[in-house]
Order: structure tokens, then sequence, then C-alpha cells
């Protein structure tokens, strides 16, 4: 594919039309042919492989394993919980009709799989010797969006849900908060995108859990996007589903649960986050290409084979350093070329001509600065490691700058709402914690209550809305 950068938008003009843009062109994803629906292409993919093998990396360490459950699951089973099917059926996609009948009971299309896995968790947990029990699995999930976003906000998408059974309420806590800190670090240390841990209010909280712990980041529009959650579950699902088990003083008892999820939409925060009118800026650590090598190549015959076979030692060198790395040996202008690489965020490209050639240099281009450095090619090798690092660093530094740029305390109500109105962003204030209050809020705002920060400290206030007396600051913001 040739890339124009004149076809597509300027993410300083328009950023959703600019996203809509650069995820096609950047061929991460296309439409699917069902409204809502997305095909993610293999560099899309290869991002998600790699958010797969970070993760995978981090639960098993912690003794969870892999599992998969069926995608549809009886309606009766999340009639049960009855806060959980409220939770989501605005949202369900549900089967009727199979095998040219009628079937005797609806079936759901999975929109997340407490309800089949606890019934399955209820067979097998019996005694205090089959717990805890750690489980995860990657799947698709199906949740009818009316306003769908590439990535974003899609009717399927991919995800890992991860669901644990323990002996106390303290150990289930506590495990739900390490999926919590696994999340940060696969925002933080690998998408370079500064992250707000926190609690969510009971209205915004997942259906049917007893505490919701969220991760929220900040989009360049200055809207939040909730990037990951777990979920203490508490015996909420226990009881109903009749996970019981006998404890080491024979007594029965229900287990305690925990939930937690990240799916493919963090991709789509990723993207958004680090662009620029270019195309996408991808973190080195999540690239699926780390360089590219672009040879500038001699007209001249001669000149030719002593520029390819210098091509090909940088090439080989890098491989050996365990480099992920491209050779884009096309035919088309170097222009075409780096317009291309730009548009797919590659980090570092490394570009080689005649002079490089003669000279036994390269030329590397910094994807997030447009800088350019000439070097031996020998001494590029030796810090091409380094120089992905201060990338990944760069990009890290420039959100945690955004972030605190974009986040206000905010003292009264008015305050609120013109900010929300114009640069929007994420805002401290009290808030009395009335359901009926963060509703008004919203319908006057747009703003919903994000998180309650993990550590903040109690205080006294008035609420930023009704006046009322409140004892904490909430994070606001408008949401994708």
């Amino acid at each position: 594919m040739a890339f124009d950068k004149k076809d597509v938008k300027k993410k300083s003009d328009h950023i959703s039309d600019w996203y809509n843009d650069i995820v096609l062109k950047a061929e991460l994803a296309d439409y699917g042919p069902v409204r809502g629906t997305m095909v993610i292409r293999p560099y899309g993919y290869a991002i998600w492989e790699t958010v797969q093998h970070i993760f995978d990396g981090m639960i098993k360490s912690a003794g969870v394993e892999n599992a998969y459950f069926p995608m549809f699951i009886p309606e009766s089973f999340l009639k049960k919980e009855k806060e959980h099917v409220e939770g989501f059926s605005p949202e369900l996609a549900v089967v009727t009709h199979a095998g040219g009948e009628k079937l005797a009971e609806p079936l759901v299309v999975r929109p997340t799989s407490e309800t089949i896995m606890y019934s399955m968790f209820a067979k097998w947990v019996k005694s205090w010797r089959d717990l805890p029990l750690l489980l995860n699995q990657w799947c698709n999930i199906v949740r009818w969006e009316k306003r769908t976003y590439l990535f974003l906000r899609t009717t399927e998408f991919l995800w890992q849900e991860g669901h644990t059974a323990h002996a106390s309420h303290e150990e289930a806590i506590s495990f739900a908060l390490k999926a919590h800190e696994w999340y940060r670090q696969i925002f933080v240390d690998y998408f370079a995108m500064p992250v707000l841990l926190g609690k969510k209010s009971k209205t915004e909280q997942f259906a049917g859990a007893a505490t919701t712990y969220t991760v929220e980041s900040l989009m360049p529009d200055g809207k939040a996007l909730q990037a990951a959650t777990s979920h203490d579950l508490g015996q909420n699902f226990s009881k109903v589903f009749g996970i019981q088990f006998q404890d080491k003083e024979k007594k029965l008892d229900y287990a305690w649960q925990t939930s937690w999820g990240l799916s493919t939409r963090a991709l789509g925060g990723l993207f958004l986050t680090h662009g620029d009118d270019a195309g996408l800026i991808l973190p080195p650590k999540v690239a699926p290409i780390q360089v590219v090598v672009v040879p500038i190549l001699s007209s001249k015959i001669p000149a030719k084979k002593d520029q390819s076979a210098y091509v090909d030692r940088m090439y080989q060198a890098l491989v050996s350093q365990q480099v992920r790395v491209k050779l884009d040996d096309t035919d088309d202008s170097p222009g075409k070329k780096f317009n291309k690489w730009e548009m797919k965020g590659v980090p570092i490209r490394i570009e080689i001509g005649v002079k490089e050639t003669d000279d036994e240099t390269v030329t590397l281009v910094f994807r997030d600065t447009g800088e350019k450095k000439t070097m031996p090619w020998k001494e590029a090798i030796m810090q091409i490691d380094d120089e992905l690092k201060a990338m990944q660093l760069r990009l890290l530094e420039k959100q945690k700058a955004f972030l605190k740029e974009h986040t206000h305390d905010v003292s009264s109500y008015e305050e609120f709402k013109k900010i929300m109105e114009t640069t929007k962003g994420l805002l401290k204030a009290f808030w009395c914690e009335d359901a009926g209050c963060e509703k008004e809020i919203k319908n006057e705002t747009k703003a919903t209550t994000r998180c309650l920060p993990m550590d903040t400290k109690e205080e006294k206030g008035v609420c930023i809305h009704c006046g009322k007396p409140a004892t904490h600051r909430w994070i606001f913001g408008q949401s994708y």
C-alpha cells in the first residue's frame, strides 16, 4: 500500500477522524461485514500477541492456569444473579433458534463468563484443598454496542478474563489487587501510558461486584479511558451458584471470588495516546517492528551490489541482537517508504544510501522526535538497544507531563463545568457519594466518576455539586 500523508486527517485538527484513518492505513484493523465488528489485521494482531505473551508470563508466575469455557450461556444462568443480568441486559446478543428449530431455552452469546464458569466451579470446589482455584481464558466477547469505534468500542472484541476462588475474603482482595498491579505494569512499563489506579463508585462498578478496582488513562482529547478492571466479587456469585467448600474445621462456607480483564480496547488507547499527524508512534517494547532498514538504492550496478551486501550485513547484525527488524527492499521511492513506516509507527528507521555504504555508516531516524543520527554501523549495532530504551522512556515522560498538566483540582461547580465544556481532562473534586447527585453531574456535564484514587485520604469537604458534606476527592472525567 502506498502511503500519502495528504490522505490522513491531522490529529491536531480532528482526533476522531485521524484515529480512524491511522487504524485503517497503518493496517491495524478493518471494518467487518457485521455492524460494529472489526477484522484485526496481522500488524495489529501482532501487538495483541505481544500483550498475551507478557501477561501470560505475569499470571502464570502467580499460579494462574489458562482454560477455555463455552461462548453460549443458558439465559437462566445470567438471571440467577439479578444485578449481573440487569447490568448487561441492554448489550446481550441472544440466540433463539438453532438447527432450524426454536430453542427450549434461549442462549446468550458470552458478554463475560462469570456465570458459565461458576457453574463449573461449583462442581470442582468441594474442600479447602481445592482452593485457591486460579483460572484465566483468552477469548472473544460480544456486547451489542449502539455506538461503535474501532478497537475502543466494538460489538465483538478479544480479551483475557481471569477468575479465581479463595477460602477467605482477605485472600480474594489480595488477588484482585495483584491483578490491578499487573495491569498497571502493562500500561506503564510496556505501553508507556501513565495511569490512575482507583476504586469505582457503586454506580460505575461491575454488575455483581462488591468492589471494582479500575485502571484509568487520559487520552489526548482530554477524555478518560477505562483501560482495565479487576473485581472483588465477595460471595455474591458463590452463593447464587453454590460454590461451597468444607474448611479446615469441617464447616461449610462459600468461596470468595475475583474476576479481572484486559481487552483489545487497550490497544485503541495505545494508538490514540502516542500518535501524531504522520501516523502511529509505537513504544519499542510492543512494536511488532522495532527497526526498519531502508536502503536508498544507487542506480549504478557495481555500487548497487556493494550496497546490497552492506545492507544485508547490517540487517543480519540486528537480527543477531534479537531486534525485531524489517528490511524494506521494495522498489518504492524513499519518500513512500518513509511515509509508510512513519504511519506504522516503527520506532527507528535506518537509512543506508551510497554515502553510508562508502563510509560504513548508517543514519538513524527516531519516530518520536524526528531526530537523525549518523554513526558507524558497528556503533549503531551496539547502541540500538539503548536507543530503543531511551525512546520508551521519552514516550512515558511525555505522557506523564500531559497527565499532570490536564489533571485539575476544582473547588466550584462553575469551574468544573467550564473545564468539561472546553479542554476536558481529569478533575479532582469532593463528591458526597450519592448516586442521585452523581447522575445529575453526568446529565449536566457528561462527566462520570472515574475513580476514587487508591491513595486518597479522608478529608472534610463539601460536594462539588450539591454542597452536602463529603469526605473524599473523586476523579471525574468524560468517557470514551
